[in-house]
């Protein structure tokens, strides 16, 4: 008859090992809840933008509703992203220009400056700006309007919070932020090709008769069909995030710098893969274009 202890009667196994064993399980726990934490807010965010679509489709916002919505996204945000477009360009004249003066192609900076004006920085940058402008602001008022029960109050009456309060932002920012990053992109040829020929001393008919060989009106669509995802983004996700705001003026700026720190790296994510997906296309359509050096 056997008389070794009952397993319940054994000493615990300490040691290196067993710790080490203990830590990958709890980071492998830890990673697992924010894995399932950010599929829950990823189906969360899914579903809200599906009922505001669906709001959107079936039922017209009132003038009167849009109309204030419509002022303070797209004329208040007017000088910041104009003042922002301006000194991109001049920026990018300033620390390009050693570099292609080395090379010998100072008269091509134009091509180089406006080329990533519009397709790349003035959208991203607008939408960066106006994502901490309008989308924290969103985000804040909304939340604000949840920790007051206004929102309730609003579901009480009848009226949807959804129609009544966010399809009329989202509206806003997809129409009115590709509008604003066609200004942030005028005001940063400008102010590009005035630091260009005005302090650099660059012969202005080379400087513009380059811009207009190399940039075309593709390279314009791309910086605007990009800046709808990126208005849509910045409406949703800020919507969604004063929505689900946290009680107390604690939640409320939760909310605020969720809705700008989200909405900035969705943006930057949506960036690369419209950006490769429009790369491709060009190729397809245009297979032997010339690159502008």
């Amino acid at each position: 008859m056997s008389t070794a202890p009952p397993e319940a009667a054994l000493p615990p196994r300490r040691g290196l090992f067993a710790r080490l064993l203990q830590t990958i399980v709890d980071s492998i726990t830890d990673l697992g809840a924010v894995f399932l934490e950010w599929v829950a807010v990823v189906g969360e965010i899914t579903i809200f933008s599906l009922r505001t679509m669906s709001w959107m489709l079936t039922r017209r916002p009132r003038r009167e509703t849009l109309m204030p919505n419509f002022y303070q996204v797209g004329v208040l945000s007017l000088p910041v992203v104009a003042l922002t477009g301006t000194f991109i360009g001049m920026v990018l004249a300033v620390q390009s220009y050693a570099q292609f003066r080395g090379l010998g192609f100072e008269s091509r900076l134009g091509t180089m400056i406006n080329l990533a004006l519009v397709r790349e920085l003035g959208p991203v940058l607008a939408a960066t700006m106006l994502a901490g402008r309008v989308g924290s602001a969103i985000a804040a008022e909304l939340g604000t309007m949840r920790v007051t029960e206004q929102i309730d109050a609003l579901s009480s009456m009848g009226a949807n919070p959804l129609q009544y309060l966010v399809v009329p932002r989202f509206l806003a920012c997809l129409l009115l932020i590709p509008a604003l990053t066609i200004m942030a992109d005028f005001m940063g040829v400008v102010g590009g090709a005035f630091y260009s020929i005005f302090v650099l001393d660059i012969d202005s008919f080379h400087y513009w008769d380059n811009s207009q060989r190399f940039v075309g009106v593709y390279d314009l669509f791309t910086g605007i069909f990009k800046s709808f995802f990126f208005g849509a983004t910045i409406a949703l996700i800020s919507c969604h995030r004063g929505f689900h705001c946290d009680p107390g003026a604690e939640g409320v700026g939760r909310a605020a710098t969720a809705a700008f720190v989200h909405s900035f790296v969705i943006i930057l994510i949506l960036d690369f893969f419209l950006g490769v997906l429009l790369d491709s296309i060009y190729t397809m359509i245009w297979p032997n274009a010339q690159p502008f050096l």
